[in-house]
């Protein structure tokens, strides 16, 4: 079938000006990644239960906590502080152990100084191939930001974790 040179070239247009060839030179993407401190109880304790679940000790649907943990450059507790893992969770899940959860990431140090982002989502308890949420906006250097993060389980000491959190961010070229 002989393909005529007029179509040839509509297609080549079509695809030079698709919305992911587009969109590739008008979005930055940028990795972050940030290492999540979480201490679970005593005076200084960064997550906490607001509110039981109204169906007793066995279940989490209804729970609400808030969170406000330290983010830190690396996994080390002595790693630089570059700012600051805050937000609520629901129990959401009749059935299971399953939140849904808003975050904001407020960096107070470091390259991305003065930003935020927020992530939104279902959250478990992440697993060996780590718990992925969604990145929904953001401000300063991630104004209008979208993308997804990995949450990672770095370790679990005694009434503490540590999560590597991995970032992959897209944000307009231009600023707006």
């Amino acid at each position: 079938m002989a393909s005529s040179p007029s179509l040839l070239v509509l297609v080549a247009l079509l695809a030079l000006f698709s919305p992911a060839v587009l969109a590739s030179g008008r979005e930055k993407r940028t990795h972050v990644r940030v290492y999540v401190h979480e201490q679970f109880s005593g005076p200084n304790a960064t997550v906490v239960n607001v509110a039981p679940s109204p169906f007793g000790a066995n279940s989490t649907f209804g729970e609400v906590g808030a969170v406000d943990d330290v983010l830190r450059a690396g996994p080390d507790p002595s790693s630089e502080e570059v700012g600051r893992y805050q937000g609520l969770f629901a129990g959401a899940d009749v059935a299971d152990a399953n939140y849904f959860a808003a975050i904001t990431l407020v960096f107070t140090a470091g390259e991305h100084n003065g930003s935020t982002l927020s992530l939104q989502g279902k959250y478990t308890f992440p697993e060996d191939e780590g718990l992925e949420r969604p990145v929904v906006g953001g401000t300063g250097g991630f104004r209008m930001a979208r993308g997804f993060s990995l949450l990672t389980v770095v370790s679990t000491p005694p009434e503490a974790a540590v999560y590597q959190l991995d970032l992959f961010v897209f944000t307009p070229r231009r600023r707006y």
